[in-house]
């Protein structure tokens, strides 16, 4: 039964990160964290072996959705470099920083992360999108299959301490850095949606791929439960990347920004009352 509940929610974390960047873990977290703990349905689950499954999944959603990406050409291969280099020292800080922290307070910290990311994608489409770090940073031109051109950009300095930030949370909690990396990317940096997707999803593999080495090194990663979990987030992964190229995923990140908000304070709220 555990084994098939978790295929369906990897299955689903696949879907959604791979269609709009977010990776997967803000799906696989706290579902895991609600079905395991909360419903008993899934036995050895606690914050740290949730975010060790999580990261290792991400390898395979960020592999898969990276693939897909690179046969439409919209990954800015030097970007993600760049924005990985900048995410390794936080990540790694904040997988070591999750091995101290207890059940409420993991709810407490991770509930305000989703209520935050949750609020953000609400006003993303009422915000300005910035024009500062374009005119400072160095600029790229890109011309989408519909002929429409964009040109986006940042300073690198500012771009490593973002993304050193988001390499934290990454670690700290298991989401991956895309639900925070694609609306800077936007709002920011000026990227086009489909480049900022298909950039995210590959920063999320070389991230993932650093974050699963410290997590497994820590005894995090409860590998029976990767069984169910690769396979179906591979394949969630495929059919999102696919979805992003055919249709308005406007829809989707409705429903997800209140699923987020729902999650969030639910979260906070077991944080709270633990």
């Amino acid at each position: 039964m555990e084994y098939i509940l978790l295929a369906f929610i990897a299955l689903a974390a696949g879907v959604v990160g791979s269609l709009i960047g977010l990776g997967g873990g803000v799906i696989l977290v706290p579902a895991t964290l609600f079905f395991g703990l909360n419903l008993g349905l899934i036995d050895g689950i606690t914050p740290q072996t949730v975010v060790g499954l999580s990261v290792v999944m991400m390898i395979f959603i960020g592999l898969s959705s990276t693939l897909a990406y690179m046969k439409t050409k919209t990954i800015d291969y030097k970007s993600s470099l760049i924005f990985f280099s900048g995410s390794i020292p936080g990540t790694l800080l904040g997988a070591f920083i999750n091995k101290g922290l207890d059940l409420p307070s993991f709810n407490l910290y991770f509930g305000i992360l989703l209520v935050l990311l949750s609020l953000l994608l609400i006003v993303r489409k009422y915000l300005k999108p910035v024009t500062w770090f374009v005119d400072h940073g160095k600029k790229t031109t890109f011309t989408d299959k519909m002929g429409e051109t964009f040109v986006y950009g940042y300073p690198i300095w500012f771009a490593l301490l973002l993304t050193f930030g988001i390499g934290f949370a990454s670690g700290l909690f298991g989401i991956g850095g895309g639900s925070m990396i694609v609306p800077a990317m936007i709002l920011l940096f000026l990227f086009p949606p489909h480049v900022a997707v298909g950039t995210s999803m590959f920063m999320v593999f070389l991230s993932a791929i650093v974050n699963s080495i410290t997590h497994i090194s820590l005894g995090n990663v409860p590998w029976m439960y990767t069984i169910p979990v690769i396979p179906a987030a591979y394949i969630g992964a495929k059919i999102g990347a696919k979805l992003n190229q055919k249709m308005n995923s406007e829809m989707l990140v409705m429903i997800l920004r209140i699923v987020l908000l729902l999650l969030g304070i639910r979260s906070i709220i077991d944080g709270i009352l633990g």
